[in-house]
């Protein structure tokens, strides 16, 4: 039985890397046309949208959302969420409907066809380098200046397996207290089972994601920033122990 589960999820995973290199090989004529200029990021978003949850639904995967505060339209917000998975950014993608840009680490441009556009569309970051960690920061507000969100997975790199959630980066609360914008703490409960970085692992099934409360920072300054960096943390921390223990 588990040769045949293996079988079926090395095609799986091929089929995975087939789709998502291309689909974005093909549509490589449009996306250069719309990421070449500013005013058309939000066509690209669409796109983006669009692509997500397409990936999705040929691997098996259904997302299910349970929302505590309705995201409004047009409004700029910090999006943050815990980081185990392949699948990540394109669960985000399908629970977003405000045109976002992804703050993402350097290694990324490296990565065929996937890399051009990322380069292009996200923000990338060298977290050794000083340098590039301050160019975040002007480049966020450059986006959010265009009523853009910002999306950042604050654990930085993907943790080992075993742990449950990474200490969390403080680069996403920086910038949300800088530009005032809320944070949404958002938990990805089923991501790491259902397609981890371990090759022969995972299944298609359900994914669900909670949209927590807002955490609002009008008002706050950097001496604030620890407070709702843990407050954040916390509330996605919770949320994956207390669904494991549920599990068992």
């Amino acid at each position: 039985m588990n040769l045949l589960k293996n079988i079926f999820r090395l095609f799986w995973r091929i089929w995975f890397y087939g789709w998502v290199f291309f689909s974005i090989l093909f549509s490589l004529p449009v996306l250069i046309v719309v990421i070449s200029f500013d005013n058309l990021y939000k066509t690209f978003f669409k796109i983006a949208i669009f692509w997500g949850k397409t990936i999705l639904f040929v691997m098996g995967f259904t997302p299910v959302v349970k929302i505590e505060e309705e995201i409004l339209p047009n409004k700029s917000y910090m999006f943050i969420a815990n980081h185990a998975s392949l699948i990540d950014v394109m669960l985000m993608l399908s629970v977003m409907k405000n045109p976002a840009v992804f703050v993402a680490k350097k290694e990324v441009r490296k990565l065929p066809i996937f890399g051009y556009v990322a380069r292009k569309t996200s923000i990338l970051v060298d977290r050794a380098n000083e340098e590039s960690r301050k160019k975040v920061y002007i480049s966020a507000q450059k986006k959010l200046n265009q009523g853009l969100s910002i999306v950042i997975f604050p654990e930085g790199l993907v943790p080992e397996e075993s742990v449950t959630l990474a200490p969390f980066k403080k680069g996403a609360f920086r910038l949300a207290i800088e530009h005032q914008i809320p944070i949404i703490p958002i938990t990805f409960y089923d991501v790491k089972k259902r397609f981890s970085w371990t090759f022969f692992s995972g299944w298609p099934g359900t994914l669900r994601v909670k949209i927590h409360k807002f955490i609002q920072t009008k008002g706050l300054s950097l001496d604030d920033m620890e407070t709702i960096k843990q407050q954040a943390y916390n509330t996605i921390y919770n949320e994956l122990i207390n669904d494991t223990a549920n599990e068992k």
